[in-house]
């Protein structure tokens, strides 16, 4: 595939999409986005299974009713399981991380396969998958880099992080805080401070 993506034309989608939700989060006071939710506004069921005994894979968007392999602790095996369309898979393991923001951004990241990928996967029988990220760029770099993209628009709305970056410059560890106010992670806040010219 050789599209390419658009950076503004991702964080309008985002945009627009947390304006539906709830204006306040673009123009209220800045808080974490409530993602978990957001997915079942837009239809979306969460499922948390084990997708993968390696871990290679965090999150599964299921466009159409299909059969997913997972892994099966109690059996030891893996095996086909019907899924219904419209379902984010995370899994099981992610729900360890919930402090670390990696549950967060997958189901992001999942959504943001949803809301850009569905001519491209709906119909197919295809899930579009969160890989481990090194594997998943190889594969296919400009979707897996539409859906990071995005992911982080949703979870860091520009608007308001820029907002509150300007309102906590006296703070001493400034990307620590904001990772906190956001729930993501410290990691994510340092590459978008940096990306963003903040420092």
């Amino acid at each position: 595939m050789k599209q390419k993506y658009n950076i503004n034309a991702l964080e309008a989608v985002a945009r627009n999409t947390l304006k539906a939700y709830d204006p306040a989060l673009l123009f209220g006071e800045p808080c974490a986005v409530p993602i978990e939710k957001i997915a079942r506004w837009l239809g979306l069921c969460i499922e948390y299974q084990c997708l993968r005994k390696s871990g290679v894979i965090l999150g599964e968007m299921v466009y159409d009713d299909t059969y997913v392999p997972m892994y099966l602790w109690d059996k030891k095996q893996y095996d086909l399981v019907l899924v219904p369309g419209k379902t984010i898979i995370l899994d099981e393991s992610l729900l360890r991380c919930r402090g670390d923001g990696r549950l967060r951004f997958t189901c992001a990241h999942e959504i943001a396969h949803y809301l850009r990928h569905k001519a491209i996967y709906a119909g197919t029988g295809q899930t579009a998958a969160h890989i481990n990220i090194k594997k998943s760029l190889e594969e296919n770099p400009v979707i897996e880099r539409q859906a990071d993209i995005l992911a982080t628009a949703l979870l860091m709305p520009t608007g308001q992080v820029k907002k509150a970056f300007h309102g906590m410059r006296n703070i001493k560890d400034l990307a620590a805080a904001l990772a906190e106010l956001f729930n993501v992670s410290k990691q994510s806040m340092d590459i978008f401070i940096r990306e963003h010219r903040l420092v």
